[in-house]
């Protein structure tokens, strides 16, 4: 069955015939929920338009929203780091988010992240679904509750289900992980490192079951 929309979405804006150029301009004038009236711009996706691996990730954050590249702030550069670790290359994969815009609340002169609430991912849910369905991943990464529920359709536990190869609408597999964002809320330094240990090899798991898939199909272009 397919999923109910809310009255107001993201679906009023899609293009006839969807590609990545033309679902990135189209994203640029959403107003299919109010995040757009705080936001700064769009942020759209961004990689290889043949992607084996598409990451999803919440919505972007304060830097994203101002360099309208998604993944480029302190949470995108520890990404950055666990991919190299991993041995996966990020001009080879495409990164996105469950929501396009930042929603934020002030905290004195900050912009203090606030999550997207179910309302507001299912509005956005149908630019996730138009990239997917131009890309064709082999795997899809979910980065972050949210992420996961824009993809899976339903409220996810973390620590249920990180690590574990699954079907979605989109990927033969998809696995969830956490968001690289949340390694940052550990106090001390040991957590993180612990935390960050085990996204990377989350990550290194990913890599090995796309190379496993290609040596499948006789294939050696696996990153």
């Amino acid at each position: 069955m397919a999923k109910r929309l809310p009255a107001r979405s993201a679906a009023d804006f899609i293009p006839s015939t969807p590609t990545l150029p033309t679902l990135q301009q189209a994203a640029e004038h959403c107003t299919g929920c109010d995040l757009y009236q705080r936001a700064t711009q769009t942020v759209f996706g961004e990689g290889a338009a043949h992607a084996k691996v598409v990451f999803v990730g919440e919505q972007p954050g304060d830097q994203e929203d101002v360099q309208g590249h998604p993944f480029v702030g302190p949470a995108g550069r520890l990404l950055d780091k666990a991919l190299v670790e991993a041995g996966i290359a990020r001009n080879e994969v495409y990164i996105t988010n469950a929501v396009k815009h930042f929603k934020w609340e002030p905290q004195g002169k900050r912009r203090k992240h606030k999550r997207p609430s179910a309302g507001e991912v299912a509005a956005c849910r149908p630019w996730l679904a138009s990239e997917l369905n131009v890309i064709h991943p082999r795997i899809l990464v979910c980065l972050g509750a949210t992420a996961a529920q824009s993809v899976l359709g339903k409220v996810v536990r973390i620590n249920e289900t990180r690590g574990r190869f699954m079907k979605s609408t989109w990927a033969p597999t998809t696995v969830i992980t956490i968001h690289p964002s949340s390694i940052f809320r550990h106090r001390e330094r040991e957590q993180q490192e612990a935390e960050y240990r085990q996204f990377v090899e989350d990550l290194t798991l990913v890599r090995r079951k796309l190379q496993e898939g290609e040596r499948t199909l006789g294939r050696t272009d696996a990153p």
